[in-house]
């Protein structure tokens, strides 16, 4: 993509791997200076207990200390241009199809911390530098569409209702956002090829097509740099305001924007799984990809 954010700034909460990772290497591919935050180091791993680490994307910059960080943001650059809500890491917190009374309730309460508190502190903190020049943008990533996340019930109790809430954060911030200037929407990426995933399939992603013999629908997935190239389309986009409060797709600003993932491919996941996958029919990608 070309090169159209030179002079921004912009901050990926949750940078170590995923989507956030991919959404830190497009910004700055695109010209941005991109800060970074993760809770996975060299010394210390988060629940996810991956390998990946903060220090392996960016200078590690501890996430507890969000005050200090926009401060070191403000101090070094005077403005921020986009903030990406990217905080999650509740993969190995939650039980699938596991009702409430039965779930592990600290586990679940420490992914609605993990996914709904830590967005709420980290715009908290930097909306104010955010909102210094007019045209700053708020991404808050999650999973599934306003559409899809309305009508379907998301994995059980504590992981449908941390996915919801940050759609309705974008939502609630677009109201408060639009009049002063600045523009926030929520973004999911379809079936992401996160390194977690690969793992979980026994594949990478030079030879991820060999799991579409176990799960066919697999072939549907995207890279974590598709989300980054859309939200690195939002930020360059002079008109994004028109798009504040709304919930969107990987796939669907492809289309609107024109940018593909890395094979030269447009996944559209999320019209492919409402048109395919959920109602039983053979794993079949032809106009979707």
């Amino acid at each position: 993509m070309p090169a159209q954010l030179h002079g921004k700034v912009a901050l990926v909460a949750g940078a170590t791997r995923g989507a956030g990772r991919g959404i830190a290497v497009e910004l700055g591919a695109a010209g941005a200076t991109v800060y970074v935050t993760g809770r996975s180091t060299r010394a210390r791993r988060s629940e996810y207990d991956r390998p990946e680490t903060i220090e392996d994307t960016a200078d590690h910059l501890d996430p507890a200390q969000v005050r200090a960080l926009v401060d070191r943001i403000a101090r070094d650059h005077g403005r921020l241009d986009v903030l990406v809500n990217d905080i999650w890491g509740g993969e190995k917190l939650f039980e699938w199809d596991t009702p409430l009374w039965e779930h592990d309730l600290d586990n679940g309460l420490r992914l609605l911390r993990l996914a709904i508190e830590t967005h709420a502190v980290t715009s908290h903190h930097a909306l104010p530098l955010l909102l210094r020049h007019p045209g700053g943008l708020v991404v808050e990533v999650t999973d599934g569409t306003a559409d899809y996340n309305g009508d379907h019930y998301r994995v059980n109790f504590f992981y449908d209702l941390a996915k919801s809430a940050v759609l309705r954060m974008a939502f609630a911030l677009g109201h408060e956002l639009g009049p002063r200037g600045a523009t926030a929407v929520a973004l999911t990426p379809g079936w992401l090829r996160s390194e977690l995933m690969l793992e979980t399939y026994g594949v990478s992603e030079d030879n991820w097509r060999d799991a579409l013999e176990r799960v066919p629908h697999f072939a549907i997935s995207e890279t974590p740099r598709y989300v980054g190239r859309a939200v690195a389309a939002l930020a360059a986009d002079p008109d994004v305001a028109r798009l504040n409060g709304r919930s969107l797709s990987s796939g669907g600003l492809a289309r609107e924007y024109g940018f593909t993932d890395l094979d030269g491919s447009r996944p559209d996941a999320w019209r492919y799984l409402v048109e395919v996958q959920d109602p039983g029919k053979p794993a079949d990608t032809t106009g979707y990809r």
